[in-house]
This record gives structure tokens, sequence and C-alpha cells, in this order.
């Protein structure tokens, strides 16, 4: 006896190709819809009432919006809501900035964000997207695009510089750009960033440090020392702002 069995061709799979572990459900759609404008007005109510006092020795803010030079700006995670607020404000001056956003569904609020600001946005991940992420980011800062990064971000450890950040600056020929800030009054979230929120009307400290060019010819040993110098410098630059706004409470 013959038994016929019915081998059908396995069929093509026909959900989108997304780079996060979670897809954009309609639900998630929908909120994101609505919760991207909303959060982006809570953010521009709250940092509209604080008092930003910039301490720039150098000039770099001047040099960030009018060179033709690619930068790489960097900040602490904990002081996100500053510096990306600051940040904002030189994209409408010129400033031709970008940022690395998550490919998960909960990078779709930030890429809108920045996209309103007027920024170029790459969806990557050093964990997932690793190689992809950094020829992307090789290619905008090619093109005249300066990077903005957290640079312990985005699991920390907190203060530590990351050794891709480091690569990025020197692979781009791009000087790093120390942010950092301080607030007299303000929330810290219990989380591993202790990210910083400023309470309304407070007064605010955001400092603009030396840039610091990475030589491009380096092996990965040298690569490090100058790694390590720009965590220093960074955790210097927090420290003396945290200071300022002590004395000016």
């Amino acid at each position: 006896m013959t038994i016929k069995t019915n081998q059908s061709k396995p069929k093509p799979n026909k959900t989108p190709l997304y780079h996060g572990k979670r897809q954009l459900s309609l639900g998630r759609r929908i909120y994101y819809f609505f919760g991207s404008p909303l959060l982006k007005l809570l953010i521009k109510l709250l940092t509209s009432t604080y008092k930003i006092e910039v301490i720039d020795q150098n000039n770099v803010i001047t040099s960030l919006i009018n060179d033709d030079k690619v930068y790489a700006p960097c900040y602490w995670h904990q002081h996100t809501l500053v510096c990306l607020t600051a940040v904002s404000m030189w994209l409408k001056k010129g400033f031709r900035g970008g940022f690395v956003v998550s490919p998960s569904v909960d990078g779709e609020v930030p890429a809108k964000i920045a996209k309103s600001w007027g920024a170029t946005v790459i969806r990557g991940s050093a964990v997932r997207t690793g190689a992809t992420a950094m020829r992307d980011i090789h290619k905008a800062m090619k093109n005249g695009v300066s990077i903005v990064t957290a640079a312990d971000g985005p699991l920390g450890p907190q203060y530590q510089f990351k050794s891709g950040v480091a690569l990025m600056a020197k692979l781009s020929s791009a000087p790093i750009v120390p942010l950092s800030c301080a607030a007299n009054r303000s929330w810290s979230l219990k989380r591993w960033d202790q990210f910083m929120i400023p309470k309304p009307f407070t007064r605010v400290i955001l400092s603009v440090g030396e840039p610091y060019e990475i030589p491009k010819n380096l092996t990965l040993n040298e690569l490090e020392e100058h790694r390590s110098r720009i965590e220093d410098s960074m955790n210097k630059l927090m420290n003396e702002t945290t200071e300022v706004a002590r004395n000016e409470k």
C-alpha cells in the first residue's frame, strides 16, 4: 500500500523584520502616536521653567553650530534630560546633530522626538546591531553629522566611558565634547543611572568642556589610555559643575 503525504512548501514569513525583540502591535502604534506629542509637550513645559546658566569657556557651542567639522558631544546618562534640551536648542540654530536610538519598540518615542528637533536618527544597538550601527554612524559623520551620545549608556556601568564611543570618535576624527549639568533642586530616579530631573523653576548649570581629539592611528591599547583620560575629564567636569550649583543655592 502506498501512503501519500501532503508535503507542502513552508510558507514565507510575512511578519515585517524588526531589530527589536517585540513587534509593534496596533495597541503600541496607537500608544506611540499619542504618547510622543504628549511626552514632548510635558518635557517642553518642564524645561521651559528652568533657569539655565551655561559655562562654555572655550566657545565650543559656537563651533558646534557654525563649523563644518563634525564633533562627538558626550554626557553621562544621568544628565540626559538637560543635555538633550540644550542640544535641541543648538539644532534649531544650525547644529547638524544625530542620535543613535534603540531599534526596539522602546525607541519609537525617542526617535520621533529627535526627528521633530531636526536631528538625524540612527536606529541601532551595541548589543544587537553593533557592526551595522557603527557603519551607519560612520557614514552619517562622513556626511557632516555630529553624533551625540550618552557615553555610559544605555545600561551602564554609571560614569564609565564606553570604548565604542571612543572608537567612533577616533574613526571619524571627531573631537569629543564633554557635557555635564547640575541643578539646585532635582529628583533622582532609583535606577542604575540615577536619572536626574531638575525640579520646576530651579537653576540649572550646563557645562561644556574642552574638546578632546583622539589621534586616528592608535592601537587598541593606546585607545584605552585615551578612553580613560576622557572618562576622568568628564567626571572632573561633573564634579566642578556640581560644586558651582551647590555654591549658587
